[in-house]
This record gives C-alpha cells, structure tokens and sequence, in this order.
C-alpha cells in the first residue's frame, strides 16, 4: 500500500478509500474468527485491534504478528498454573506458600519471540515444566523437562524459539 497525496477537488474513488484509508487504519474486531470473515485476504502493514485479548496484531508476510503492550503483572496463590496463550509478554507472580508447578503445553501456542516472565514472591519452590514430549524446554546449558527456580524472589523469562520450543533463561535448574 503506497502513500497517497490527495489534491483539492480531485475525485475520490471507492478503491482510493479502501486502498489508503481503510487498508491504513486500525481495525477493530471482536476476535481472530471476525476479523478473518471481515477482511479475507489481509495485505502487509495491516494493523488490527482484537477485542478478545485486547491485542494489536500487524500483518507481514503471511501471518499476524502481535505487537507487545505495556507489562502486565498477573497475581497467583495457585499451585498449579497452565501458561495460555493469552499470557504472552505478562508477568506471573506466584505467591502461594506451597510448592507451584508452572506448565507448559501444547496449547501456550507462543509465536517464536513470545515470552512469560515468571515470578517467585512466595514461601514455596516454583518449578517450570512441560506439559509432555510435544514440548521442549532448555536453558542453562541442560535441555529438560522441568526447572525449579533457583530461591524466593528470584525469576526467569520464558521465551519461544520455535514451534512448542521454549528457554528458560535466568536463574533455574534443570530437575
């Protein structure tokens, strides 16, 4: 979509409005399923608000790509805690004083850059694990199926490099 100088008293066209003003716009839907039924076929630079998750996603080269917001601190007394997908680029607190186990599955569906921060603020250990084989995780030169943070008040980052493909990065141990 290129840029468009429009001049005074030239005619505006019905493919002039949807080619620079409605193809450059914000579009907002109500999830993934409304956008695709209201726009088709998207076209890079395509910029996109989802009410659902309340993400702004940018289209390039055959997919959407989900633009990072401000930090999100997300509170937790549970003991065990599936990442979803919508917990992309949020920090979990986990505070319970028990032991809390922090999943990984199939289901996260992270894109690769995608990342969690995890947070230690309780009496009990926090232990990273994946959810079955279908998903790897590495970090600190081991690759494992579970990594306990290292002591309270301590955290790691939980970036995806690839398809059900994670590193743990900070202060954990494989277990």
């Amino acid at each position: 979509m290129p840029r468009k100088e429009f001049e005074s008293f030239t005619r505006l066209d019905a493919s002039d409005v949807n080619t620079y003003l409605m193809d450059q716009s914000v579009m907002t839907f109500a999830g993934t399923a409304a956008r695709s039924s209201a726009i088709g076929t998207a076209t890079d630079g395509m910029v996109t608000h989802l009410q659902d998750s309340n993400a702004v996603q940018v289209y390039n080269t055959d997919t959407w790509n989900t633009l990072a917001y401000e930090p999100t601190l997300t509170s937790s007394t549970a003991v065990s805690y599936t990442v979803a997908s919508t917990d992309s680029f949020k920090t979990l607190r986990f505070t319970s004083g028990s032991a809390v186990t922090v999943t990984f599955g199939t289901a996260t569906a992270f894109d690769p850059g995608e990342r969690v921060d995890i947070l230690w603020d309780g009496a009990g250990t926090v232990t990273v694990n994946s959810a079955s084989t279908a998903v790897s995780l590495a970090g600190r030169g081991t690759a494992g199926t579970a990594y306990t943070l290292g002591q309270r008040y301590d955290a790691v980052s939980v970036l995806c490099v690839d398809t059900n493909s994670y590193r743990v990065i900070g202060n954990a141990t494989a277990v």
